[in-house]
């Protein structure tokens, strides 16, 4: 019964719209700014009582109105209000139109944080569902806000966009990002967050095959991680030179590393071990058949 009250509620309110657009001899302009309250007022009644297609219709109409009002702060407040509809109705792929549209008409007003902050609710949305489309927003959002020159949240960004990095298993990539992470926060002076860095690049090299960059970035940048986090990749990177998998795998078990990001911490558990003691045992065993065939051929 409410949500029926609510629809009622919403149609008289569309009404209230569309005679606020009208003109006639003594009214030449339409009202923009009451039309687009009333719209907006009827979506929110709509979507209340989860007739999210009609929500969004007068969603729409309301930018419109806002649009011709050149309120764009207003609209872009609106397309945030679809963006959470397309939540509402299960329909997460139709995110990113809006939330651009949104983001443009943010920055169209001059408030580059706000147009950062809708990419950024927008990623939080998807991530779970659609990594690939919650990347785009992260890397998007980034690039916003250094319009501003915020240094400090465009790390935050940076940061989100190494980890669904790693999360995608895309490593060459997050291996770029990752440095970028390092530079901003060289930037902003955040010293005891480079260590972690530092380790996390060392992962994703390793992760990738790449002992030889993983020693490289540690000697380019270890002398900002803690004794712990020193200790623990001198030894690890040691253990792949050593081709000592053991040690390697005690190394990537370390308490630090098992509380990193998750992202992390899961790279961490599906790292190749060097193969030493398998290649060792071949060479072994190759060795006896030699053996064996030098007395054979004593024997003869």
């Amino acid at each position: 019964m409410s949500a029926q009250k609510k629809i009622a509620e919403a149609e008289d309110l569309v009404k209230q719209a569309e005679k606020s657009l009208k003109t006639s001899l003594l009214k030449w302009v339409p009202d923009y700014d009451s039309a687009a309250d009333e719209y907006s007022k009827a979506a929110t009644a709509y979507r209340i009582a989860k007739s999210y297609d009609k929500s969004k219709d007068c969603f729409l109409k309301a930018i419109d109105s806002y649009k011709n009002n050149k309120s764009w702060f207003h609209a872009a407040k609106c397309y945030e209000q679809i963006i959470l509809l397309s939540k509402d109705a299960d329909k997460l792929t139709e995110v990113e139109e809006y939330v651009n549209k949104a983001c443009s008409l943010y920055q169209q007003h001059g408030s580059p944080e706000a147009a950062a902050s809708a990419l950024d609710k927008a990623a939080k949305l998807t991530e779970q569902k659609h990594p690939e489309m919650a990347l785009r927003f992260y890397q998007h959002a980034g690039e916003v806000i250094m319009i501003e020159d915020s240094t400090r949240q465009a790390a935050e960004y940076a940061s989100k966009v190494s980890r669904i990095l790693v999360k995608l298993k895309r490593y060459e990539e997050a291996t770029q990002a990752l440095k970028r992470e390092i530079g901003l926060n060289q930037q902003t002076e955040s010293y005891g967050q480079i260590g972690r860095l530092v380790v996390a690049l060392v992962l994703v090299q390793l992760g990738i095959g790449d002992s030889v960059e993983a020693e490289k970035s540690f000697k380019e940048w270890g002398n900002y991680c803690e004794a712990e986090e020193v200790m623990t990749l001198e030894t690890l990177l040691q253990a792949f030179d050593d081709e000592d998998p053991e040690l390697a795998a005690k190394m990537l078990a370390s308490p630090f590393i098992r509380h990193m990001d998750v992202e992390y911490a899961i790279l961490a558990k599906n790292i190749p071990l060097p193969q030493g003691i398998q290649l060792e045992s071949k060479s072994g065993n190759t060795g006896d058949n030699a053996v064996k065939d030098n007395d054979d051929e004593g024997l003869c």
